[in-house]
Formats: C-alpha cells, sequence, structure tokens
C-alpha cells in the first residue's frame, strides 16, 4: 500500500517501530545534517536530486525529510511525477520530529 503524500512525525515512528522497511531520505544541506539527523536517513541535498534519484528504489516507501516539510515535500512531489510509487512528505521535517519523536537531538 503507498504511502500518503504527507505523514506526521508519529505516523512515520510507528511505520519504523513495526519493522516496516522505509528509506528516510533527508535533503537538507550538509551542514544542516552536520547538526542534526535521523540515524540511518540517507542524505541527498535537494539539488543533487535529479541527477541522484536512480540511487532511490522508485518502488521503496520513501520518506522525505527537511528542517520544517517544506523542501521535502518539493523533492517527494518530484519523485511521485518521475514514477517513485510511495513517496511521503515528513510533515514538520526534522524539527518536529525533534519535538515530538527524539526530543534528545539538537534543533537549529
Amino acid at each position: 500500500m503507498a504511502l500518503p503524500a504527507e505523514l506526521s512525525t508519529q505516523a512515520v515512528k510507528q511505520l519504523l517501530d513495526e519493522g516496516r522497511p522505509v528509506v528516510l531520505v533527508d535533503v537538507r544541506e550538509p551542514e544542516e545534517v552536520a547538526i542534526v539527523r535521523i540515524a540511518g536517513a540517507i542524505h541527498i541535498p535537494m539539488d543533487e536530486i535529479p541527477g541522484r534519484m536512480r540511487e532511490l528504489d522508485p518502488r521503496a516507501d520513501i520518506v522525505v525529510v527537511c528542517h520544517h516539510g517544506i523542501r521535502s515535500a518539493s523533492v517527494a512531489a518530484f519523485l511521485r511525477q518521475h514514477d517513485f510509487s510511495s513517496v511521503a512528505n515528513l510533515s514538520g521535517g526534522i524539527d518536529a520530529w525533534a519535538l515530538a519523536v527524539d526530543p534528545s537531538l539538537p534543533r537549529y
């Protein structure tokens, strides 16, 4: 079953806790990832997505992450337009993740 276009932090955490093989793709800049990241996320900066999307499985469940969910929403839409069948945006981004799921993570 394909992921919806938008997922809350709690919904993504539940998928991960259930062991669903979800690919997290962090589209922030390297200096942002150096501050904080979600363990296991693949880092592909937003501007590199068109040239590197072949590194991703178009049949996988993919959740795209940025700082607040704006850049990742654009990338998720781009991937869906390029025949990725199950792509969601993490609503609120890593900032919401740090607030709701893992308060030990630094915020910026």
